[in-house]
């Protein structure tokens, strides 16, 4: 499947006239050595001859568009400042979304709050364009006693009910279902708004996933469920190139995640991610079809991970440092979207090295502040949970607190 593009690397958009340019479709079974070079090249770009898809959120207007810049700049600067507090031993661990920022942008700029996120693990942006502050993201990942989870998860595994993002869970692939099963509570309740029956949903469900997750059998079943269901679900991959370090030669012979989708009756496309402009297009295009038919479509974001996968990872183990440096150079998503601001003469390099300035000051201050809190009462473990406490539960309340009492020169709980 061809792979659809706006802009190019060099920060120029496609006009018309290279609208159909030809695709050479590679034979995968053919392509050996490293598998960052099949990613390469596979990426040979067409362009959709479909005139609606080019209407795009982000060139509505200027302030939007640098809103999308700044947001972009701001995650880069979070995922730097906080990787390099976890290897100083101030946060337990953390996972960076280097080089797919395009990603979480161009696609939360085609949505409304009224869609239901369901993400992985490594969409912050989505949550960032939605509104989540650099204190709310810094206090969850030093699990202190402003975080909304209530420091009861690792770091990164964000949430808010509030911007109808559901809280990560650790496990590959739970989400996939998740998402199926609220898309078709949409489509339940627009029918049931409509007294004849057959209403339409207004919003849709919105799930992400990597490329490692599509080998996960949630992934089948939340497929074939969507699609049968007919429910209103968009399925968005970021397909990186790299499951941890199993890179995607190894994952699958098949057209890459998308090529899926007609076995299991769905429709789909396929994008380049480090086009914020494509991506953009793209998912307003996608959530546009799953709301006019009440059926899933699955878009795949064509990228690369510049990060190790975690803090507990070293990515120059399995890939080489020539790839990472074309890929965070030439392709790097930021880059891409800086040089078309200065063609526009949207910006100037003066000020977009300002912006990054106050956005790693304004990281480092939420984290500041975030580390200087105190940490959630112990007591805070028991709640959220159920409505009532059971029995099971209150006696095992009871047993801390008795232990506490017994060795509190153990335990430092004044911090709590």
């Amino acid at each position: 499947m061809p792979v659809f593009r706006l802009m190019d690397e060099d920060g120029t958009l496609r006009n018309d006239s290279k609208i159909g340019a030809t695709h050479t479709q590679k034979d995968q079974d053919k392509i050996t050595g490293n598998p960052d070079d099949l990613l390469l090249q596979n990426i040979q770009v067409e362009h959709a001859t479909n005139k609606s898809i080019l209407t795009n959120p982000l060139l509505s207007s200027t302030q939007t568009l640098l809103s999308a810049h700044r947001h972009m700049i701001r995650l880069r600067q979070m995922d730097n400042i906080l990787q390099n507090a976890q290897r100083q031993g101030r946060i337990s661990f953390y996972m960076s979304c280097r080089g797919e920022e395009s990603i979480h942008i161009g696609s939360a700029s085609a949505l409304t709050l009224r869609d239901t996120i369901w993400a992985q693990y490594r969409e912050a942006g989505v949550l960032m364009w939605r509104g989540f502050s650099l204190e709310q993201f810094t206090d969850q990942c030093f699990s202190n006693d402003k975080d909304l989870g209530r420091g009861r998860q690792m770091p990164v595994h964000y949430g808010s009910r509030a911007l109808n993002y559901h809280t990560i869970s650790s496990p590959l692939g739970t989400q996939i279902i998740q998402a199926v099963g609220a898309g078709y509570f949409l489509k339940r309740e627009a029918e049931n708004r409509s007294q004849g029956g057959g209403g339409a949903a207004d919003a849709c469900s919105v799930v992400y996933f990597g490329d490692g997750c599509g080998s996960t059998s949630d992934f089948h079943a939340g497929c074939n469920f969507a699609a049968t269901l007919e429910c209103p679900v968009v399925f968005i991959c970021r397909n990186n190139g790299f499951a941890i370090s199993t890179p995607v030669n190894e994952q699958y012979r098949g057209d890459g995640i998308v090529g899926r989708a007609p076995g299991y009756g769905m429709a789909a496309l396929r994008v380049d991610g480090n086009d914020v402009f494509a991506v953009a297009a793209a998912v307003r295009e996608a959530k546009r079809y799953v709301l006019e038919h009440s059926k899933p479509i699955m878009v795949e974001c064509m990228t690369y991970r510049l990060s190790h996968h975690s803090t507990s990872d070293d990515s120059t183990r399995y890939r080489s440092r020539k790839d990472l440096e074309e890929w965070g150079t030439v392709r790097d998503p930021v880059r891409r979207l800086d040089k078309f601001l200065y063609n526009e003469s949207i910006l100037t390099e003066e000020e977009r090295g300002r912006m990054k300035d106050e956005e790693r000051m304004a990281v480092l201050q939420a984290m500041e502040k975030a580390e200087r809190r105190s940490k959630p009462h112990f007591d805070k473990m028991f709640e959220d949970v159920y409505y009532e406490k059971p029995l099971n539960l209150r006696r095992q309340e009871n047993e801390l607190l008795d232990h506490l009492k017994n060795y509190e020169d153990e335990y430092k709980t004044a911090n709590h």
